[in-house]
């Protein structure tokens, strides 16, 4: 993929400019993130992104689509999962894709994922931010998509994040946020937009009112909240003193609603299935039989993060032991291409295309992306541990 631009930012690249870019982004706000960051961005050729822009539009008119809320509602499996309050749309939405190659030997992405929870919005801002400053990039390739830049970008997660409240009233709730992987992205929404984050067992309830004390005591009242709880995370807490429960009836909007963590999840992908960039999708609890080539395919659990219960070498003893049958589907094995991004071999590439759905608007408009670098037998850093040119990174459009 773009291999003039690979050419020369790889020859202007060294290990101590490496170092200083990962040191500028700790500086940026104080936090040494615990994942790796990748020596290099991603330069995506036109085409690339052009057949990126169609696959996200494509998936857009099934979930923006009247009737998706009730096509779903299988996806929340229990009643005390579902929150009260739902709003009328997702606010945020996510397509990973695995970069292969079509019949012609081009770049093609493939769906591996897809979710209607907030990810790294802030972070990726902050780290094409330094990439630019430390390293080659092309003054005319972005990150951002929709004619936006930096400046509306940012101003855009406000209005979407704060919109007409006093940031104060604003919460990003987590579970120990500071103890998150993702910290960063935290304390980057938290230096730009002015919101509190928040741990879940420091905010309080009276009545239907939610509030927090501040460092001075005071109570400041919670009018929003920027949700990046994770169900799976909370339910394994049951150590967490709180009192706000999500089931409870409370008078705040939440940025991000927890009921489409599971509406907008890999719950959906076997009703893509007539989609080209997206591969075979499956229910397990409606398999009569199992796939004749079950070795072509993975087996994913419908909520889970980080690659967390996938299982590649699929049989069907495996399956046939498994419970909770409705949990899982059945996907088909996806052949990342290998790219010449590092000097000593080739790269697979996952790209997450991050996309708002503001309110009145038809549907979700991407904003920008999150990359993935890998060599292992997976996406992710707990799979490529002891390598370089691998990790987190971000991804610059070729313009056009």
């Amino acid at each position: 993929m773009q291999p003039e631009v690979r050419s020369q930012y790889n020859r202007q690249f060294s290990e101590k400019k490496y170092r200083d870019f990962k040191d500028s982004i700790a500086r940026a706000v104080d936090h040494v993130p615990p994942f790796r960051i990748a020596e290099t961005p991603v330069f995506i050729p036109k085409p690339l992104k052009l057949l990126l822009e169609q696959a996200c539009n494509e998936i857009n008119q099934v979930v923006c689509a009247p009737g998706f809320k009730e096509r779903t509602d299988n996806a929340i499996k229990h009643p005390t999962l579902k929150v009260p309050g739902e709003d009328y749309h997702t606010r945020f939405l996510q397509m990973d894709y695995g970069i292969c190659l079509d019949e012609s030997g081009n770049p093609f992405p493939q769906l591996i994922e897809l979710q209607g929870f907030p990810s790294l919005y802030f972070f990726q801002e902050l780290l094409s931010e330094k990439f630019r400053e430390h390293f080659y990039i092309p003054d005319d390739y972005s990150v951002f998509m929709d004619d936006l830049n930096r400046h509306s970008y940012i101003e855009l997660l406000r209005k979407v994040i704060i919109g007409d409240n006093h940031p104060e009233n604003v919460v990003l709730l987590e579970i120990e946020p500071e103890n998150q992987v993702t910290n960063i992205d935290f304390l980057r929404a938290q230096q730009l937009l002015g919101l509190k984050v928040l741990c879940i067992t420091r905010l309080k309830k009276e009545g239907r009112k939610l509030y927090y004390l501040n460092d001075k005591g005071q109570k400041v009242p919670v009018y929003r909240i920027y949700n990046r709880v994770i169900f799976d995370e909370l339910i394994k807490r049951p150590d967490l003193k709180r009192e706000f429960y999500f089931k409870d009836e409370v008078d705040v909007e939440w940025v991000g609603h927890p009921n489409w963590f599971f509406r907008i999840s890999k719950y959906i992908m076997p009703l893509l299935n007539h989609i080209k960039f997206v591969p075979t999708c499956l229910y397990l609890d409606q398999l009569v039989e199992y796939p004749d080539d079950l070795d072509n395919y993975v087996l994913k659990p419908l909520y889970s993060f980080a690659g967390s219960g996938v299982q590649l070498n699929v049989t069907a003893e495996m399956l046939d032991e498994l419970e909770d049958r409705e949990n899982y589907i059945l996907q088909k094995k996806v052949a990342y291409e290998p790219f010449p991004i590092a000097p000593n071999g080739g790269v697979k590439v996952e790209i997450r295309m991050l996309m708002i759905w503001e309110h009145g608007k038809p549907n979700a408009r991407i904003v920008n992306n999150l990359v993935r670098l890998s060599k292992g037998a997976m996406i992710g850093v707990k799979y490529n541990k002891d390598l370089d040119w691998v990790g987190a990174s971000v991804g610059f459009f070729e313009p056009g």
